[in-house]
């Protein structure tokens, strides 16, 4: 981690306390990429442990969103921090619900693993396991990117999503075109568009996280831009 963008406090109680706050926050975004990547082997393999593990850990996530939470609360109630320390705390706030609800989102994949089990659903497993891909690369980018507080990378991983898009509208047209084939289908494959959708929405999860890291570095808020207005407030050149 780049320590010297956190303020030389003259408490170094100060100091450790926003460094452990930190060390949290990557270490749930650890736990929430292990669950990503166990409930799609879980979907894909219909392995029932590694999706009922991936449920247990769930409240894992849920308690280190308290904890952080509530650490961030009392920092900000006791020090009374200013500039960037307030900026990193206000975003840790924002930076871990987006994480606690990606690991919702796993939560779902793994549980639609288990409604699935056994049923041939000829689900395009290539085009799924590349969305996966692509949405797994985009958080942990995004995380890496918040543990070095920079945002030079931001742009390069908000880009991804509409790769992500443009792989969830391919095979949104595969299942729709399978429950016209066959009504048979329908109940089935909707559990699938499910499952898809939450992939989608990780990859907004992680663009969320991104826009919250430009807030605390440069002090911009940079939602709703679009993607070249995102490049000029981050300083990319081309």
């Amino acid at each position: 981690m780049d320590n010297s963008k956190i303020g030389h406090h003259i408490s170094e109680q100060f100091n450790r306390e926003l460094e452990d706050i930190r060390n949290k926050v990557l270490t749930m975004g650890g736990l929430v990429e292990q669950q990503i990547e166990l409930a799609i082997e879980a979907y894909t393999t219909g392995n029932m442990e590694m999706a009922e593990l991936v449920i247990k850990q769930d409240n894992q996530v849920d308690t280190l969103e308290m904890e952080i939470d509530m650490e961030c609360t009392q920092i900000i109630a006791l020090r009374q921090p200013t500039a960037f320390d307030l900026r990193l705390l206000i975003t840790v706030i924002k930076i871990i619900h987006e994480i606690e609800r990606v690991g919702d989102k796993a939560e779902r994949i793994a549980e639609m693993a288990i409604q699935l089990s056994g049923s041939e659903s000829k689900l395009p497993h290539h085009e799924l396991e590349h969305m996966a891909d692509l949405v797994k690369d985009m958080l942990h980018d995004a995380l890496d990117a918040f543990a070095r507080m920079s945002v030079e990378e931001v742009p390069a991983i908000t880009a991804l999503d509409e790769n992500v898009d443009r792989e969830y509208d391919n095979i949104l047209r595969q299942l729709i075109t399978r429950m016209m084939e066959d009504p048979r289908n329908i109940t089935r494959t909707l559990d699938v568009i499910w499952t898809v959708r939450a992939l989608e929405r990780i990859g907004d999860h992680a663009c969320y996280i991104c826009e919250h890291l430009v807030y605390m570095v440069k002090g911009e808020d940079v939602r709703h831009l679009s993607q070249s207005e995102l490049e000029k407030k981050v300083g990319v050149v081309k």
